[in-house]
């Protein structure tokens, strides 16, 4: 097939999780011998700090604005078997319009930031990325969240017609054991852009253990922190780091903390990109907990949780021997179940099953 994606950035992997999710796939979907043209709008803020160029094996077209790309589009969609507009794309609305105007491609919407468009939906929000008519038009409603909530929240608030879930996953290309490095030693760590939806739980599974345990080397990498972050004095900071830096991160400590948004957290059945990425380099985690979560992995066997700063700190009085137990049967769980591969071909299923329902629809209608 030929796939033709608008999404928000894949050049760029700062303060964002989009463009790490799609370098996975769309590096599997080609090598699966299928087709990639990505539009991504060339903005200010990622062009700044740009870690990806060229999309190996498929298109990058990078664009000023939608008037000057939209002739090159309209090109792409004219062979093309599938159209993906996503959450967050700065021109979803008019991508949206000329890919029905086509009418070849198989319409696709997935959505990266589920519980944010329907927490605005619910607040009777505008959400830009979701035109007038909604999701009525797309054959197809990909959801980053799954769970029981979602078919019908979708359905009912935006008209879709057909929603499955895709989940996050991790490039085991880039993400695997490595060895340590010195300069990112610690005993728990925490990678994440910042956000004030997870401060406060931040600040209750990270930052008050450091402070309870001055003899232990805490480390947060991540962008966009403000100046007056509660920094402690056994808390060390690395800026942002690109996710070929991700693996000697997660190497070189003996715990890793993952923080889920708050409306991630609340709509449950949402695993970050963080989550896969610490398992599959090896590591031990130890998580928030939200609905779902046993899911993607099993609790006390594959991945820790934590209600408050009093787990965190019984996490990290655990013994190496249990820890590192911890961490091989998470990354046996993670390559079983949630590479980038395995996500690229429950992609591509999805995909040729809902090509086939909408020609049987279509020749139903001609007969």
């Amino acid at each position: 097939m030929k796939i033709v994606i608008f999404g928000l950035t894949i050049s760029s992997s700062w303060g964002n999780g989009h463009a790490t999710l799609w370098r996975g796939l769309c590096k599997h979907l080609v090598r699966l011998g299928h087709t990639i043209v990505f539009f991504e709008r060339d903005m200010p803020y990622y062009a700044n700090a740009r870690d990806l160029h060229e999309l190996p094996g498929g298109q990058l077209n990078l664009f000023p604005d939608w008037e000057t790309v939209r002739p090159i589009a309209k090109q792409d969609l004219r062979d093309a078997d599938v159209a993906i507009v996503t959450s967050y794309c700065p021109d979803a609305i008019a991508a949206t319009d000329l890919i029905l105007a086509e009418g070849r491609p198989l319409p696709v919407f997935y959505d990266l930031d589920t519980p944010v468009t329907l927490s605005r939906i619910v607040a009777g929000k505008a959400v830009p990325y979701i035109g007038p008519r909604r999701l009525e038009d797309f054959d197809l409603v990909l959801s980053f969240t799954g769970g029981p909530r979602i078919s019908h929240e979708f359905r009912s608030r935006l008209g879709a017609r057909h929603v499955e879930p895709l989940y996050n996953h991790v490039d085991t290309d880039v993400h695997r054991p490595v060895e340590p490095q010195p300069h990112y030693r610690a005993d728990l760590s925490y990678l994440g852009t910042y956000s004030d939806d997870r401060q406060s739980t931040l600040e209750a599974l990270f930052m008050a253990p450091a402070r309870a345990r001055h003899d232990l080397r805490f480390l947060i990498g991540g962008a966009q922190y403000p100046d007056d972050f509660p920094w402690s004095p056994n808390v060390y900071f690395v800026q942002h780091l690109p996710p070929s830096e991700h693996a000697a991160f997660f190497a070189s400590y003996r715990l890793t903390l993952n923080v889920t948004r708050r409306a991630m957290a609340e709509m449950g059945w949402c695993p970050s990109g963080r989550l896969f990425e610490a398992a599959a380099c090896g590591v031990p985690l130890v998580s928030d907990s939200w609905e779902g979560i046993d899911m993607f992995f099993a609790p006390r066997e594959e991945i820790l949780l934590a209600k408050d700063g009093g787990d965190t700190l019984a996490a990290l009085a655990m013994s190496d021997a249990e820890l590192r137990r911890i961490a091989r049967r998470g990354r046996e769980r993670a390559m079983d179940q949630h590479t980038s591969d395995k996500r690229a071909n429950e992609l591509v299923a999805l995909l040729e099953r809902t090509v086939s329902d909408r020609t049987g629809q279509q020749q139903s209608k001609e007969a």
